[in-house]
């Protein structure tokens, strides 16, 4: 009965299609992602290591964690500051380099708050600046805004030379990202001498937060920087929809299989309301099957860097 019905058929094809999804995803390296991208310059790379310390001094309690002069930081914010609408940030002179910085910590797993800001979200729910972006990061983009915008104006009058970064890792990338976005379209916010020139984000390991047009658009500003494998800037799966089918993670799996399988990525590509990494990407990474890049001499060659970068960069998405 069941043969005459098709049902063995249908059993074949289904489970064809999730062998030929599960063969493509075991033998898919991050390497693949970037394997025709040039090199990137040292002079390109050079902030990531001291922008990666600003963003670990969020995760201590110390005033002068991570080798940070106490008298540079003009102001730390903590959850209970913020009461939950964005992570812990600090405020830092980085006089050696000329730089004022705002460095946002990544997800705290035992924060309900912070689930909550990644949970405010649907496809195409939120439209700004010509293109699609995700709500829940940029209502945090804009809080940090109207609460530091006075501050950030006195620092940038006061240096008139010094460019403002503002980074974060993992949650706190994709705010960053958002309020560099934020930031340039309200310059008169934040004084009559700030320009674009002035303004420019390094996002570790950043959620997918803008659509494409946004991401090509902000590229000459926002830096993203993804390690090797890393799970949340790649993606595609909506993150609400993880969090949500946490409880029932095969019946989430089968279903991106069958749409993996059966929808072109051409289509998928097409709609404008996907959302990606932000700006410009840096992709670390060690180009051999089942190799990650902690020590590899081949990438302190390429982008001139110290090796204590790929352990704060782990350290970061193992915190995260």
């Amino acid at each position: 009965m069941s043969l005459a019905c098709g049902l063995p058929l249908l059993e074949c094809v289904y489970c064809l299609a999730c062998a030929r999804w599960a063969w493509k995803r075991c033998l898919h390296t991050g390497d693949r992602d970037s394997a025709t991208w040039g090199l990137a310059s040292a002079a390109d790379f050079a902030p990531v290591p001291r922008l990666c310390r600003l963003i670990m001094a969020n995760y201590d309690h110390h005033p002068c964690g991570c080798g940070l002069d106490a008298r540079c930081v003009v102001r730390r914010r903590t959850y209970a500051d913020t009461r939950g609408r964005v992570t812990p940030y600090l405020l830092y002179l980085d006089h050696a380099n000329a730089d004022i910085v705002l460095a946002l910590r990544g997800l705290n797993l035992a924060r309900e708050t912070d689930y909550a800001l990644l949970l405010d979200n649907r496809l195409g729910k939120r439209r700004f600046d010509g293109g699609y972006v995700h709500n829940g990061l940029l209502r945090a983009a804009a809080w940090v805004l109207d609460a530091e915008c006075h501050l950030l104006s006195d620092l940038l009058t006061h240096y008139p030379d010094y460019t403002l970064t503002i980074t974060g890792h993992s949650l706190g990338a994709g705010i960053a990202a958002m309020l560099t976005m934020v930031v340039v379209l309200n310059l008169d916010k934040l004084g009559t001498n700030l320009h674009r020139a002035r303004i420019r984000c390094y996002a570790m390991a950043p959620a997918r937060c803008m659509s494409l047009n946004l991401a090509v658009r902000y590229a000459d500003i926002i830096n993203s920087v993804v390690l090797q494998d890393d799970f949340l800037p790649r993606t595609a799966t909506p993150l609400e929809d993880i969090f949500k089918s946490i409880l029932c993670l095969p019946c989430l799996l089968c279903l991106r299989c069958l749409r993996d399988t059966c929808i072109p990525e051409d289509a998928m590509l097409k709609d404008p309301r996907r959302l990606y990494a932000p700006g410009r990407i840096y992709h670390i990474v060690e180009r051999k099957m089942f190799r990650y890049p902690f020590l590899i001499i081949k990438i302190k060659k390429y982008f001139e860097a110290p090796l204590e970068i790929y352990n704060l960069l782990s350290i970061m998405i193992l915190k995260g």
